[in-house]
């Protein structure tokens, strides 16, 4: 075996050594990482501390309604109301026919986790476990008949007692008996309790629209029936309309204001257009800094600066995506195929036919792509850009979490949000196809 070959096997062999200890090697030091997230999080403490109960809670405060029946301490008669919202209250004579009030005591039927008994200074809880008789004494509570073991979806304090069912939850303090009862469904999601056709099935609103009588004289049944739906006071349909359109204006503004910017400079920091060196440099760190800042940081800044408002979220969407597709669109003007530049610039052409002609239809789609991409991304951006500045779906959304109950409304916007973005998604690809391929 000569010298050269004998290297090239010792070469060879360097190689596939040096292959087998790196597929080893990633691995082991993917276990090790794994291994220092689970120490650094503390992922065994957050495991025991995890509440399954809470989350399927949530899913169920999301999924479906409560009527609240609260009866103050000191009195049997109840107010039932819809997530106790005073716009969801029941006549006292329209009341659910699981709650009967009565001379000594009203009886609320909880379907299969029991039923409830209120007397001006006791409370009953009937379930399967058993009876739990709850005593008012002052500002603190007494369990005066109770099974021997207290079940684990009951809890017992001197001022709070609260009993949590498959579908209820009933809670007792000094000041009253709160009774919540879930129901599938979001209700009053199309009439409010004060509306004319509050309670009518589908049927007798279809009579109701096509033959019966006027409600309102000077506009027809269904013209009523539109107007009570788009000003529906709980779920305010016509201002969610108007925070979804605040939400894709911000986003349609920031995403086109970006990539108005971002093209002169992209230009300017493309190897191929600017032979400039300094100014290429220049222009990088600029695009590295205002795509190195968060769009949120932009929007507490100029909030700061200009106040709040949806013109302020689009500024800030505007200058992050600036960064960004500054950097994607010098990169695309860096990898077009410099034979097609040549070929135009042995043409004579100037600089602009240059780009017009010999960079441009290169670059057109990688452009078009990336800034309706971009354009998608920034309708979520812009939501929770909102909820700071005070504008579109993402103030709706922090107005309903700061209540702490209406998860519902929070699904309702969240759902709209992922319409929206299907839409979105369908129309920025047939533009797309259709600015690249024409009438095709």
């Amino acid at each position: 075996m000569t010298d050269a070959s004998h290297k090239t096997a010792l070469n060879i062999h360097r190689h596939m050594r040096a292959r087998v200890v790196a597929a080893a090697a990633l691995p082991l030091l993917t276990l090790f990482y794994l291994a220092y997230v689970g120490f650094a999080f503390d992922v065994p403490k957050l495991m025991r501390e995890a509440e399954g109960r809470n989350a399927a809670i949530l899913l169920r405060d999301a999924s479906h309604y409560k009527i609240h029946v609260d009866t103050p301490a000191g009195q049997i008669k109840p107010s039932v109301s819809v997530e106790g919202e005073r716009k969801g209250r029941y006549a006292d004579d329209r009341l659910p026919a699981w709650v009967e009030p009565g001379t000594t005591q009203t009886i609320i039927d909880l379907g299969a986790d029991g039923s409830v008994s209120v007397r001006p200074t006791i409370t009953t809880i009937f379930t399967a476990d058993g009876q739990f008789e709850i005593l008012r004494d002052g500002r603190k509570l007494r369990l005066v008949t109770a099974p021997d073991i207290v079940p684990e979806n009951m809890r017992v304090g001197p001022r709070r007692i609260t009993l949590t069912g498959d579908n209820s939850r009933v809670t007792i303090t000094p000041r009253g008996t709160l009774v919540y009862r879930y129901f599938f469904g979001w209700e009053m999601f199309w009439f409010a309790r004060d509306s004319r056709f509050a309670d009518m099935s589908l049927a007798t609103l279809m009579r109701v629209a096509a033959v019966g009588d006027r409600v309102d004289p000077e506009h027809t049944n269904v013209r009523v029936m539109l107007s009570d739906i788009w000003h529906n006071p709980v779920w305010r349909h016509n201002e969610v309309v108007w925070a979804i359109g605040e939400t894709l204006l911000m986003a349609f503004l920031g995403t086109l204001g970006g990539a108005i910017l971002a093209t002169p400079l992209a230009l300017l920091a493309a190897r191929n257009i600017n032979p400039l060196a300094p100014v290429r440099a220049f222009i990088r760190r600029v695009l590295d800094f205002v795509r190195g800042v968060d769009a949120l940081v932009w929007t507490i800044v100029l909030a700061r600066a200009f106040g709040p408002g949806p013109m302020t979220g689009a500024l800030a969407i505007m200058i992050t995506d600036a960064g960004g597709l500054g950097k994607l669109f010098s990169e695309a003007a860096e990898s077009a195929n410099q034979r097609t530049l040549e070929g135009v610039k042995s043409t004579g052409a100037g600089s602009a036919p240059l780009l017009r002609f010999g960079l441009l239809p290169q670059i057109l789609p990688v452009l078009v792509s990336q800034t309706l991409y971009l354009f998608e991304s920034n309708i979520r951006s812009a939501t929770i850009v909102g909820a700071i500045v005070g504008g579109g779906i993402g103030l709706l959304i922090t107005q309903s979490l700061a209540t702490q109950k209406d998860w519902e409304e929070v699904a309702y916007y969240l759902s709209l949000i992922i319409v929206m973005i299907m839409f979105v998604d369908h129309l920025s690809s047939r533009l797309r196809l259709w600015l690249i391929h024409g009438d095709k």
